[in-house]
């Protein structure tokens, strides 16, 4: 009997569970027979204990992984991201930003006009805060600008 090439590990269940099922099953296997290389020693020869557990039969390692894989595509893209200096500068790069960000300019913006008004600040500030939490909509919070804005025409 001639084997095929085609269906790979899933010959074994014939013609039974249909075909998509069995390319599933033949994908996953490769995957998981496959040979990989252990982090640690860096020898070849590592074995799948249980899904995410794996073992290295030269150094007795134990680490995880993904499911059937001992290191999975989003692991390894990490580690090239921790291991790259060049990482290190954007994440400063992106603290950066994140400090530019609209919400502080509106903070600065904010703190401006109280160092302008210090007679407002103080009443604001004696005010007891109520601890109950109201959910924001667009309704509220156009209430809240009109509100605003009659507090500044009075003032003017």
């Amino acid at each position: 009997m001639k084997k095929t090439k085609k269906v790979k590990s899933t010959g074994r269940f014939g013609s039974r569970y249909g075909v998509g099922i069995r390319k599933r099953v033949a994908k996953v296997e490769e995957r998981q027979n496959k040979k990989a290389v252990c982090p640690f020693c860096k020898f070849k020869k590592i074995k799948r204990k249980a899904a995410g557990l794996f073992e290295c039969k030269k150094c007795g390692a134990e680490f995880t992984g993904g499911a059937y894989e001992s290191e999975t595509l989003i692991g390894k893209t990490i580690k090239k991201m921790v291991t790259q200096k060049s990482f290190a500068a954007s994440a400063a790069e992106l603290v950066k930003e994140t400090e530019k960000s609209s919400y502080s300019d509106i903070e600065a913006e904010v703190s401006k006009s109280m160092n302008e008004d210090d007679e407002v600040v103080e009443e604001v500030a004696e005010k007891p805060k109520k601890k109950t939490v109201k959910k924001t909509t667009k309704k509220s919070v156009k209430k809240v600008a009109k509100k605003e804005k009659k507090v500044k025409e009075e003032e003017e």
